[in-house]
């Protein structure tokens, strides 16, 4: 095979993987009111069907990475779609919420094999000149699965079945695996043993802290965050004394890698949240049927998907760091907006917030991306880099369904949602966003960091 067809079946691959996992995470904003009234569960649980599956995400991501480095990206990556697809049947066939969570934990144990993998194999195989390009398609196909989920969600719910929307996730899942197949070459990213304590350690320190934030309203729930920050602290003095750590965190000396990665979880917190927020008042507020809302979400997610690869490539030809701090600020400014939702405003008020939105994700995510793996010297730091671009974006999604689960712990109680709480519903949403407004302001002021840092390095 040639070079240039090599490169062209690793990006697809990627780009397709990188699609499913999206469309299996986004899609099911719009079937949870469904799911939630089939299993007759609280709106706590109802979060949980999708904060289960963004805990696994995060916890696995970093140990993953070493192993999948270790035992081989192509192998690796093909194993995961195959864990994948078998946890998306089992949710397909669930007949009970406990039966959903187990579908979804398995469903997150496969998904994080290919985050943490289509990444690196095109951090490692293309040319640093056209690596901008080629994530910037793979981020598109990360939009794209985010832009289609809600409407082909939709759609499918409102006129098949809520589980057709998961078996639809296994065809996609097989096609990627097929095209998998035809790459002949195997990249070996790790050669030394996995440092089996540390691993240990950041998996219960990260599921503690994920968990512990979904229950801050709780005395319990402040004692599991107290234990898990004083676990990562151990974590982290381990590993800066370890030859061959998880997570090289030596890479955290490197100020444009630190404040990327900061950035980028806020950011995806500040976006992913909304989806859920606009969903609940669309179909719990305003009455609206899964099939229009999808279609109304679609606004965003279309704005990321015509913009990420065009940033990609402007990522190659000028400082990506003032692209990534266009894009918060953008996405700052719609988030404010959205937080004075109320019963009475116009939905054209809020498609123009979710399509600045989604104008400022695309142009951060891509040169984001490119900062944190550009960042990277060692080739053997590369599926650090490419777990840590994975984890920090399945952090900053679990924290922003945290904060919203926390929220309706507080304001609402553990209960089902209806006509009578529909109030509190509303003022739970505001405040979910006031606070994601606040932790986006405290991203442009580390994205304008990350800019001086680049222009005095660049200047000296």
């Amino acid at each position: 095979m040639n070079e240039n067809r090599k490169y062209a079946y690793i990006i697809l691959t990627a780009a397709i993987g990188s699609f499913t996992m999206a469309y299996a995470s986004n899609g099911l904003s719009v079937i949870l009111p469904t799911l939630a009234s089939y299993f007759h569960i609280s709106n706590i649980l109802e979060n949980w069907i999708v904060y289960i599956y963004l805990l696994v995400l995060s916890v696995a991501g970093v140990p993953l990475a070493k192993i999948c480095g270790k035992y081989g990206l192509k192998r690796s990556f093909k194993l995961g779609l195959l864990i994948f697809s078998l946890g998306s049947l089992i949710s397909a066939l669930s007949f009970n919420i406990y039966l959903m969570l187990t579908g979804r934990i398995i469903q997150a144990i496969g998904a994080t094999m290919t985050f943490v993998t289509n990444v690196s194999m095109i951090t490692a195989e293309i040319p640093i000149q056209n690596r901008g390009h080629a994530l910037g398609i793979n981020v598109t196909g990360v939009y794209l699965g985010i832009t289609i989920s809600p409407t082909i969600s939709g759609i499918l719910v409102h006129n098949l079945s809520w589980r057709v929307v998961f078996l639809i996730t296994v065809i996609m899942a097989l096609i990627s695996y097929f095209l998998l197949t035809k790459i002949d070459k195997e990249w070996i990213m790790e050669k030394e043993d996995l440092d089996k304590v540390g691993s240990l350690i950041y998996v219960i320190a990260v599921g503690l802290l994920l968990y512990a934030f979904s229950i801050l309203n709780t005395t319990t729930g402040i004692v599991l965050l107290a234990i898990s920050l004083v676990l990562l602290m151990i974590f982290v003095r381990y590993e800066l004394k370890h030859e061959n750590p998880v997570y090289e965190m030596r890479l955290f000396k490197n100020i444009n890698y630190t404040t990327s990665n900061i950035v980028a979880m806020i950011a995806y917190l500040s976006t992913y949240v909304v989806s859920y927020v606009l969903n609940y008042h669309f179909q719990y507020i305003l009455g609206l049927d899964a099939q229009t809302s999808g279609l109304i979400l679609i606004s965003t997610p279309v704005m990321m998907l015509l913009i990420a690869a065009q940033a990609g490539k402007l990522s190659d030809r000028i400082y990506p760091e003032l692209l990534q701090l266009l894009g918060i600020t953008l996405i700052t400014i719609a988030i404010a907006l959205l937080s004075q939702i109320s019963y009475t405003t116009p939905i054209y008020v809020i498609v123009i917030a979710m399509i600045i939105q989604g104008i400022g994700h695309g142009f951060f995510s891509t040169p984001n991306n490119n900062i944190i793996l550009s960042s990277v010297d060692n080739k053997k730091d590369i599926p650090t880099a490419s777990a840590s671009v994975a984890t920090v974006r399945n952090l900053g999604q679990a924290f922003s369904l945290g904060i919203l689960t926390v929220t309706f712990a507080f304001i609402m109680g553990n209960v089902e949602i209806t006509p009578s709480n529909y109030h509190l519903l509303v003022l739970s949403n505001q405040t979910t966003l006031i606070i994601i407004s606040i932790l986006s302001v405290i991203s442009i002021i580390l994205s304008v960091i990350a800019l001086k840092n680049r222009l005095k390095n660049k200047s000296s």
